[in-house]
């Protein structure tokens, strides 16, 4: 056995490293007891192993780090897709467009049911963590619509950063890349990652997303890749776009992601929709969010067809004017 095999790591990093699920998921599986060392079942966080000297089972099944390939996959997730490995309602999952890798992978992160863009998938729960842990900074890149017009006010309350109900929550950057006559597009640029944040930070401005899409990871990106579309990578090249060494650290050499998009002076902006776009913050357009969508389309459709529809005119009798 090499020096580099005489070593000790936490029990969860293990199972994750071999494919089995995240590391998160991997701690939940422990406490549960169903993950045994050496023929004890293990429930104690933090555990330590030698992956390779112990026989580390989950579900009485082996697991062996040497056995496993690591596979890594770019997917551009499109809208409708669940981002889990099975759905309890029978939606589609991002597991229904991805085939031919002969082992089972998972997605890295989320992107939610209506969101879309790139998604990384993988066997490797190492890799996994080093994307999603926020002291790694890994910087990921959201193009969002939202309904109404976005002022410069309405930018910098943002770029300060919007106290939600899980806490201040703070994009690296946010500008304006387009101005359409009742919508603006917006890039974030995000390194914590949390959990639906640009959608909290958006519900707590009282702005309304239409369509949310992730554009980039670091140097990743979905450009040239269809939607529903995927393609392999390695892990050098994912590394190496990720600005990262092997062990996690930045690299010296980094290439972040930079978008073709021009900024959109604001002001100019509100010149030209000033008198045919309410205000983003406008709570009119509450009425589009998710849970009310469905319902309000339905609504103005009704409406366009019966203003649409021609007028029925009764015949009246003629007035004769008395002689």
């Amino acid at each position: 056995m090499s020096e580099s095999q005489n070593i000790e790591v936490r029990l969860q990093k293990v199972v994750a490293d071999c494919g089995v699920c995240s590391r998160r998921k991997a701690e939940v599986l422990i406490t549960d007891g169903r993950v045994g060392v050496n023929g004890l079942i293990v429930t104690e966080l933090g555990t330590r192993v030698n992956p390779y000297k112990d026989i580390i089972t989950v579900d009485d099944k082996v697991i062996d780090l040497m056995a496993i390939e690591k596979f890594y996959i770019l997917l551009n997730k499109p809208r409708a897709y669940m981002t889990t490995v099975s759905d309890p309602e029978g939606r589609p999952t991002v597991m229904d467009l991805v085939w031919g890798v002969p082992t089972r992978l998972y997605p890295v992160g989320r992107l939610d049911y209506l969101s879309e863009g790139l998604l990384v998938m993988t066997n490797d729960g190492d890799m996994a963590n080093k994307i999603m842990h926020p002291r790694f900074e890994v910087t990921k890149v959201y193009e969002v619509k939202v309904f109404g017009h976005v002022t410069e006010a309405i930018l910098e309350r943002i770029r300060k950063g919007v106290m939600t109900e899980d806490g201040l929550m703070k994009p690296k950057s946010v500008r304006m890349i387009e101005q359409l006559p009742n919508k603006t597009w917006l890039e974030f640029r995000l390194a914590e990652g949390k959990n639906r944040e640009i959608r909290k930070i958006c519900e707590a401005m009282d702005l309304t997303v239409d369509k949310l899409r992730r554009v980039a990871i670091e140097a990743l990106t979905i450009q040239g890749l269809p939607v529903g579309q995927f393609t392999f990578i390695s892990k050098r090249e994912l590394l190496k776009a990720l600005g990262m060494n092997e062990d996690g650290t930045r690299s010296k050499v980094t290439t972040p992601f930079v978008s073709a998009k021009k900024t959109v002076n604001t002001r100019k902006a509100t010149k030209m929709v000033g008198k045919t776009a309410r205000p983003a913050d406008d709570k009119r357009y509450q009425n589009f969010r998710k849970e009310n969508y469905y319902e309000t389309v339905k609504s103005i459709k009704e409406v366009a067809l019966l203003n649409a529809a021609p007028v029925s005119v009764k015949p009246t009798a003629a007035v004769v004017a008395p002689e």
